[in-house]
């Protein structure tokens, strides 16, 4: 049985007619750069985040570097940021000039928690990048105490938390501001790069939308520099089409979800993800944490089944940050992840005879061991 990791074409087909008219429909009105299709999409989006403003822009990591600019971080300054994460969130930091700063996660949710954050803050920190991890949100109200005692900024990173929540808050409303991405693989994704950032700021909000228009909201208008970064026509059109579907997908992905953990929960080798009970979990990725990793996801792929790696290196030990010598024993669990971390398919396409199938698979794998 062939398990695919994401089937994106398949997506497509499930709702082929809407996005068919969507496409259709701006292609009609010759209108690629702006206008009525991506107010739609911010308004709707932010309607669905539960905040005032949505600045659609290029892509996430755009819109990550453009909330720092806009909250004027600059040389000198510190961010803090997770060691366990995708570059964009660090990379941003030193583009701004200033220094990021990785602290350790939780073990078993995978984010930053509280009790870390305290130590690493300095009279140099700026801003806090916290990161809602494959659909599990941070503590972020533990979180934004601990900002607002110190003075200091805090950005959410969503790219892989759409319409995730802790209690009644959803991610990316808590902070100075939220940051998405619609990456084509996203539980949101369009059909190409975009990106968003969330905030109930409207001054911030406007001073994103014109640093990422070449500092004007109108044309020849240039208040200061800014840069090129626009949310397609085209994928706004989408986005909003799929944007309807979101809440069932995700729902069918939280079902995959307990598939797992009711058939793996007494396996001897894995430790399953575990979900905070204020949050609900969006379940961008499906990660264990797995004894001989590197043989489990060769048996899987030998039975046809797709497995990724997220992440096969901390932060802190890529070469693009060798200069601030960090070692094994500054960030344990990080290390740790690096050998046992391994992301199941649980996208919405899959059925329940493909879930079951890889549950097999993983019993039979650790049973003969």
């Amino acid at each position: 049985m062939k398990v695919p990791f994401a089937s994106l074409a398949e997506q497509y087909l499930e709702i082929k007619p809407e996005i068919d008219q969507a496409i259709q429909e701006v292609l009609i009105a010759g209108n690629f750069i702006g206008g009525k299709y991506v107010r739609e999409f911010e308004n709707d989006f932010a309607n669905h985040c539960q905040v005032k403003n949505c600045v659609g822009v290029g892509n996430a990591t755009d819109a990550l570097f453009l909330s720092l600019k806009a909250l004027g971080i600059e040389s000198g300054d510190e961010v803090i940021t997770p060691a366990w994460s995708w570059i964009s969130t660090a990379e941003v930091i030193t583009l701004c000039g200033a220094k990021p700063v990785f602290v350790d996660v939780h073990p078993e949710y995978f984010t930053i928690t509280p009790g870390v954050i305290q130590e690493k803050i300095t009279s140099k920190t700026k801003a806090i990048i916290i990161v809602h991890l494959y659909g599990q949100a941070a503590e972020m109200q533990a979180i934004k105490k601990i900002c607002s005692r110190n003075n200091i900024f805090l950005i959410e990173d969503c790219s892989q938390a759409h319409l995730t929540k802790e209690g009644e808050h959803m991610a990316g409303s808590i902070g100075e501001c939220g940051i998405f991405s619609f990456y084509p693989t996203k539980n949101l994704g369009a059909y190409g790069d975009a990106g968003c950032l969330i905030t109930n700021n409207s001054s911030l909000a406007e001073k994103v939308r014109r640093l990422a228009n070449h500092g004007g909201l109108t044309k020849d208008e240039h208040l200061f520099e800014g840069t090129n970064s626009r949310l397609d026509t085209l994928q706004a059109a989408i986005l909003s089409i799929k944007l309807k579907h979101l809440s069932a997908w995700n729902k069918k992905r939280n079902m995959n979800a307990n598939l797992y953990v009711e058939n793996l929960s007494s396996v001897k080798g894995i430790n399953l993800p575990k979900m905070r009970e204020e949050v609900i979990h969006t379940f961008h990725q499906f990660v264990i944490r797995a004894n001989k990793r590197n043989e489990l996801k060769a048996f899987l792929v030998q039975h046809d089944v797709d497995t990724v790696i997220h992440y096969p290196k901390a932060l802190p030990f890529e070469p693009a940050y060798k200069y601030l010598n960090h070692n094994d024993k500054d960030f344990p669990i990080s290390v740790a992840l690096q050998e046992e971390v391994l992301s199941l398919p649980v996208q919405p396409e899959l059925n329940k005879e493909q879930i079951l199938y890889v549950c097999g698979l993983i019993k039979s794998f650790y049973e003969v061991r």
